[in-house]
């Protein structure tokens, strides 16, 4: 049996509660507690690598109103057929924008955004105005990037993209101050300029997916929380662990970590897990077991995507609001 973490210990150095960034920072990640989101499209496309995006605005209006935390979306500027996976189709700021106009509570997330891909003026721009736009429901994971492919369609080196990632991270935080003073790879500023909007909250919530290529300490110290990929409780339990260790090292509050979960919900309650890519075939039952104990080694929050469910979405979307949402807090 996997031991609970010893939050308590923590916590008396630096509090209990996730630092209010903005709306979606509070509605996602609480200290303690586990919640739930969905990712876009919200759609069973396991046989194919472009989605159909079948009713897709419609299921992140039904996410909303059944109780899910957020929604994910993807940055995936080309369809990298060895890949297998083209995404959302949609540009995510573009699809952010439209999401906002049509969902009223729901945060807004992207995970995540391949920095070295872009020029960081433009991501704080639309990332900016799409946190306005939503009123505070924006969270923007950040990458290095891992589709070699994409790089030189782009005329970039793949590299050096460590660098560029470091690079473009203090450039966001730098042009969220009014009239920034700075200079670095992607550009200087000597205070004559002011990049509008600003966030709508405190600032908007960056959250490190992965390593993207970066130190432990240096992923502890700068982002607003972690993004890591699914492993076996023992080795999730331990590299979480290291991370809360390494805030505390840095001197700064807690900060909340996620994971993604391809979900296939099996009609049997209480069939057991069989593993698929990154998740399980489970019924519902097992699948309350899973999160309690996820919760339990200290994940925050789980992004739940249903590629390769085999059953109706709407169905599975209800199944695990009646059946799994009461456990687990989703609320403002």
């Amino acid at each position: 049996m996997v031991e609970a973490l010893r939050k308590s210990d923590f916590d008396s150095q630096h509090g209990s509660d996730f630092a209010p960034l903005n709306r979606a920072y509070q509605r996602v990640f609480k200290s303690g507690q586990l919640t739930l989101g969905l990712v876009v499209p919200i759609e069973n496309y396991g046989n194919a690598a472009v989605p159909g995006l079948e009713a897709h605005l419609q299921r992140v209006q039904l996410a909303e109103a059944l109780g899910f935390a957020s929604v994910w979306l993807r940055d995936v500027p080309f369809n990298v057929p060895s890949f297998g996976d083209a995404g959302q189709i949609f540009d995510p700021f573009v699809y952010l924008g439209a999401l906002a106009l049509n969902t009223s509570s729901i945060a807004l997330g992207v995970a995540s955004v391949v920095l070295p891909a872009r020029h960081p003026a433009h991501v704080a721009k639309a990332a900016h105005s799409a946190d306005v736009l939503s009123e505070g429901r924006v969270l923007l994971g950040i990458a290095s990037g891992d589709r070699p492919e994409e790089f030189p369609a782009l005329g970039l080196s793949y590299s050096d993209r460590a660098e560029r990632f470091r690079a473009a991270y203090n450039y966001l935080r730098d042009v969220a101050a009014p009239y920034p003073k700075f200079s670095g790879y992607y550009g200087h500023s000597d205070g004559q300029v002011d990049l509008l909007p600003k966030p709508y909250g405190e600032r908007l919530p960056l959250m490190i997916t992965g390593s993207s290529q970066q130190a432990p300490d240096w992923i502890a110290a700068n982002g607003d929380g972690w993004m890591t990929y699914p492993r076996s409780a023992i080795q999730q339990q331990s590299l979480l662990a290291r991370y809360r260790e390494d805030v505390v090292q840095a001197g700064l509050a807690p900060k909340p970590t996620m994971e993604p979960f391809y979900l296939d919900l099996h009609p049997d309650a209480d069939a057991a897990p069989t593993p698929i890519h990154l998740g399980f075939r489970l019924g519902i039952n097992k699948l309350r077991d899973y999160l309690s104990l996820r919760q339990q080694i200290g994940v925050n929050h789980i992004a739940l995507n249903l590629r390769f469910n085999q059953g109706n979405v709407e169905e599975t979307l209800n199944t695990i609001a009646e059946s799994v949402l009461p456990h687990f807090s989703t609320q403002e």
